[in-house]
């Protein structure tokens, strides 16, 4: 099966394609061709990149407000040009989309129709950029792989398995009626980390208690017992849990309230500072980048060195607030853009953890590429960095879901 992956956002618009069999094993597989564009919503610059193996095309141009036309100039490459890797659209097979919000309705991969995607619109009151974005996407791959097989999963899927204890806010129960509650993110990427865990370990994934760090742009950490997610710190929205990019994560709510009182701050702007100007930009003034605050603290400057600390802070605080959930740990997993690759981040976060027999290998972790174990040898916890594969993850449910009895 030829699988095209939409993974849609806000600001940007990546693709890849599989070829997948039922002989595909376990381990994951490179896509055949990817594609990622992005626009600056003021300039409206538009950056297309699509590659084929070592095969590189980039280009970029000032593009009209409205994208469905570059999302098809991007997926023309698939089929034409240097990067193509089918002779026309009618070579793929199924659409894969990864759909950030299912609510409390949508839990499981689903194929797409008419009464999911209003149930995907319903949701968009509590995630608004993502399920918009989700949508579009839709609409795109329907317009352009008409009659073909399309298919949802969902980032807060995983999550249907969080006890109500987890999962229920202590507001008025009535909340929970309304299905205001935890519903949790980053699902698709901590699930994949779950079962290559088992795999890298060699060890049956019933029997492991996983701590699983999702720390990119967004981050969210999950307590995976057996498989199953029962505690995570994204919320009722992406909002709540660590400190991240440009997101706050869990504050006072009375700051809000403060806020509201004092300087009549309304809905729409306290939105965009909590999504938009906190987190790391938000203490440093530098940059969301992880990358450049490092760059800009090992300089010396102040604010820098707090946002660090403060993201550490919080990060070590949410790993052991997760083991406890677990009642032990015998994994933990650093995963996503920062996870991957920064070693700061891994050997800070980790030295305060030694009380739960987490002891990092110092060289290792230094040099570690994923999928590795950097543990110390006398470590009672194996400490994993694993590359995300979200792309790859969507795919295998489509495979399977393609397959599966009534299904076309």
């Amino acid at each position: 099966m030829k699988i095209l992956v939409f993974n849609s956002g806000s600001s940007s618009q990546k693709s890849a394609l599989f070829e997948l069999d039922h002989k595909s094993g376990a381990d994951p597989v490179p896509p055949l061709w990817e594609g990622r564009l992005e626009w600056d919503g003021d300039a409206e610059t538009l950056t297309i990149q699509s590659s084929q193996g070592k095969k590189t095309r980039e280009e970029r141009k000032r593009v009209p407000a409205h994208h469905q036309a570059a999302v098809k100039t991007m997926l023309g490459s698939l089929w034409n040009g240097d990067t193509a890797v089918l002779s026309s659209p009618a070579e793929v097979d199924a659409i894969g989309h990864r759909i950030v919000h299912g609510g409390s309705r949508l839990t499981e991969p689903v194929t797409i129709t008419p009464q999911v995607e209003r149930a995907i619109s319903d949701v968009s009151e509590i995630a608004p950029l993502h399920n918009k974005a989700g949508l579009a996407g839709i609409e795109i791959a329907q317009n352009l792989f008409p009659h073909k097989l399309q298919i949802a999963v969902f980032d807060t899927g995983f999550h249907r398995t969080l006890p109500k204890y987890a999962a229920v806010y202590p507001g008025p129960y009535k909340w929970y009626e309304q299905n205001v509650r935890r519903y949790g993110f980053h699902g698709i990427n901590h699930q994949y980390c779950a079962h290559r865990t088992a795999q890298l370990l060699q060890r049956d994934l019933s029997s492991l208690k996983i701590v699983s760090c999702h720390l990119g742009n967004g981050c969210s950490l999950a307590a995976i017992d057996g498989g199953k997610s029962i505690d995570t710190t994204m919320g009722f929205t992406p909002l709540e849990g660590l400190m991240m990019g440009t997101r706050a994560g869990s504050i006072d709510p009375g700051i809000l309230i403060h806020l509201m009182r004092t300087q009549r701050a309304g809905a729409d702007e306290l939105d965009s500072i909590l999504n938009h100007d906190s987190g790391l930009l938000g203490i440093s003034g530098v940059s969301s980048d992880m990358r450049d605050v490092l760059e800009a603290a090992n300089k010396g400057d102040a604010r820098s060195i707090l946002a660090f600390d403060i993201f550490i802070h919080r990060l070590q605080t949410g790993i052991a607030a997760m083991a406890a959930s677990l009642g032990g740990v015998d994994a933990l997993v650093f995963t996503a853009g920062i996870g991957e690759n920064s070693a700061e981040v891994r050997s800070a976060s980790c030295a305060k953890l030694k009380f739960l027999g987490i002891h990092l290998d110092g060289e290792k972790n230094a040099s570690a590429e994923p999928d590795l174990d950097i543990a110390a040898s006398d470590s009672r916890v194996h400490i994993l960095v694993i590359r995300a594969q979200e792309d790859w993850a969507i795919a295998r449910e489509c495979m399977r879901l393609y397959h599966t009895p009534g299904q076309p």
